[in-house]
């Protein structure tokens, strides 16, 4: 098992790096310089000359070769000191602190409202095939996955203003501070975007149940007279389960990425509200670090899905 796990960190290393040199080379050759901008913004109240201009640049480092830029990129990363926003001016990392809370609290709360929800209706098509549960199920999957989850968003957000006068918090409020007003803020995002994902989980599940069950060491156990919620329990559902811990795994990683779309419906401060600002502004430094940290969040989960996989059959170690 130490092998199999140190392999895997081997692998996730040149990852890691071949991540951030793309990052830093994308962040480069996108056209716009963000000094120009502000300066095009300030136009008016406050221009500054050439001769300052190149002296900010200087300041920030722009002005040197771009190895020396991605290697002064990665000691400050590697330090903890991400820089700070050009338009805010408050450091990355104190961003990413107060928002990064919320945006994997929502995360959380929709993966375990995905499998709450999705689970059980997967395993009750597969168990009741070609039944009238099945039909049902299988028409609100097909429903909740061609609805955009922004979309329920906004419908939750109007059904609760409208009908229960319901106001969400305008500040960020954490769990452990005050967990009534902090569910005000993620339940409806969660909800939204757990919904969409437990039909996808639905879905998932039962293809897989409905694969595992033909197989012959389930005939097998069936043949040997044992009670069919055993057989599912024991054979059935953990062999099945490979695939959809590698669909919710993934969908964690895109969630505590941001998720734009329902952060800016919901008006939630979170990682995506502060990407989509990012590139509004074309605010680079804030952006490279960012799309830094999501990119070592995908990293992470997959080698935590791994390392499952390896738990739940111990066979994937040894191949």
């Amino acid at each position: 098992m130490q092998t199999y796990v140190y392999r895997r960190l081997l692998l996730a290393i040149p990852t890691v790096f071949g991540v951030t040199v793309l990052i830093f080379v994308a962040m480069r050759v996108l056209p716009g310089d963000p000094l120009e901008i502000i300066v095009g913004e300030a136009e008016g109240v406050y221009v500054l000359s050439d001769e300052e201009l190149e002296a900010a640049r200087r300041s920030l480092g722009l002005d040197k070769p771009l190895y020396l830029q991605y290697l002064s990129w990665m000691r400050d990363v590697f330090s903890g000191d991400l820089g700070r926003s050009f338009w805010t001016e408050k450091p990355i990392r104190e961003i990413i602190q107060r928002r990064g809370p919320i945006t994997g609290e929502i995360a959380l709360l929709s993966i375990i409202l995905s499998w709450v929800i999705g689970l059980p209706i997967g395993m009750i098509a597969a168990m009741r095939r070609n039944s009238l549960l099945d039909y049902a199920s299988r028409f609100f999957v097909t429903l909740f996955l061609a609805i955009p989850s922004f979309w329920l968003g906004l419908t939750f957000i109007l059904v609760t203003v409208v009908f229960f006068t319901w106001k969400p918090p305008i500040t960020i409020i954490y769990f452990w501070d005050d967990p009534i007003k902090n569910l005000q803020i993620t339940l409806g995002p969660a909800i939204a975007v757990g919904v969409g994902m437990a039909a996808f989980i639905a879905r998932m599940a039962r293809a897989q149940l409905l694969e595992v069950l033909r197989e012959d060491y389930v005939r097998t156990a069936r043949a040997k007279g044992m009670a069919e919620k055993l057989v599912v329990w024991r054979h059935v559902l953990r062999n099945a389960l490979l695939p959809v811990i590698t669909v919710s795994g993934l969908q964690f990683a895109s969630l505590l990425g941001g998720s734009v779309a329902v952060e800016r419906a919901f008006s939630v401060p979170g990682l995506g509200t502060a990407l989509v600002q990012g590139i509004t502004e074309r605010d680079w430094m804030l952006i490279q670090n960012l799309v830094l940290l999501y990119a070592i969040i995908f990293v992470l989960i997959n080698l935590i899905i791994d390392l499952t996989y390896s738990w739940i059959d111990p066979r994937i170690r040894y191949q």
